[in-house]
């Protein structure tokens, strides 16, 4: 397939790579020329311009936030104009169920289709093509894409035929992470102040009640205080931690762990920590206990 891809960063540029391996034709567009330059040594075309990469079947956009893809999507060189007739747009960013109503009705006024498939999986997955994708739009559309998703990822879920579907449910799960860590961070806190070895501490949890992807690996994160570089930065983590509370607004869901996870993210932000990984947040309660803090 002929793909554009826009947002080099740590996920996409994995992402965009992984594409070309599995012999997609891939034009790249990002803002800093340096993450192209290094990814057409690898076979990719470069794109000067957002319109450049959106000349082929499939556009795909991964990048930090609303704003981000709101800035690459709309105007007179954006995506939504940009695209050929039934030339898909494939959101993979975390975004909120507003934009992703917006782009759907942008797409299908302008004779194009959208697709909502934001990812499961830490910069690693991402480069070993191990992600969880999570897709949601029109059947024959998301059936279109199987070569894509194939591609970047182990399995895909296919949770609806609105794209905002998708959305919610990353948004949900990076709510749930965010409060494994935090609650991690907790008890990892409270057994090393009682002299308790962390690492077998870990080693006990992962392996009998918490044998879990997401305790192994932001529990060895924690214990390792291993915060930089970020996979996913503290700044990230509270986006999307906005994004799970304005859904919940939305919906009439109250989410009052969400409301603790966001001032706890809010703390470490406001202590120099934004741009350590956002597990860092899981050791603030050991900071508050008389330890090291994050940033140490």
């Amino acid at each position: 397939m002929h793909i554009g891809f826009i947002g080099l960063g740590n996920m996409g540029s994995a992402m965009a790579a992984n594409l070309l391996a599995a012999g997609h034709d891939v034009t790249a567009y990002n803002r800093s020329p340096d993450k192209v330059d290094a990814l057409s040594a690898e076979g990719a075309r470069p794109a000067r311009t957002v319109a450049e990469a959106c000349q082929g079947d499939v556009v795909v956009t991964m990048l930090a936030n609303d704003d981000a893809v709101e800035a690459v999507s709309f105007g007179d060189d954006g995506i939504v104009a940009s695209l050929r007739p039934d030339a898909i747009h494939v959101s993979s960013s975390t975004i909120s169920l507003a934009l992703a109503e917006r782009l759907t009705a942008a797409h299908a006024e302008g004779g194009s289709r959208f697709v909502s498939a934001p990812v499961f999986g830490r910069p690693e997955a991402a480069a070993a093509a191990k992600l969880f994708v999570v897709a949601a739009g029109a059947p024959d559309t998301v059936e279109a894409l199987a070569p894509v998703f194939e591609a970047i990822g182990q399995r895909t879920f296919v949770v609806g035929t609105e794209p905002k579907a998708a959305n919610l449910v990353k948004v949900s799960g990076n709510f749930l992470i965010a409060s494994v860590i935090e609650s991690l961070g907790e008890a990892m806190a409270l057994v090393a102040k009682g002299g308790v070895d962390v690492d077998q501490y870990l080693d006990l949890l992962t392996s009998t009640l918490f044998d879990a992807p997401a305790y192994r690996t932001y529990g060895g994160l924690l214990a390792r205080r291993e915060f930089e570089p970020a996979g996913f930065s503290a700044t990230g983590g509270l986006k999307d931690v906005r994004l799970a509370l304005e859904a919940g607004d939305g919906l009439q869901v109250p989410l009052p762990i969400a409301s603790l996870l966001r001032d706890r993210f809010l703390t470490l932000l406001a202590t120099g920590g934004g741009h350590l990984d956002w597990s860092a947040i899981g050791a603030l309660s050991a900071w508050e206990s008389g330890g090291p803090g994050p940033n140490a």
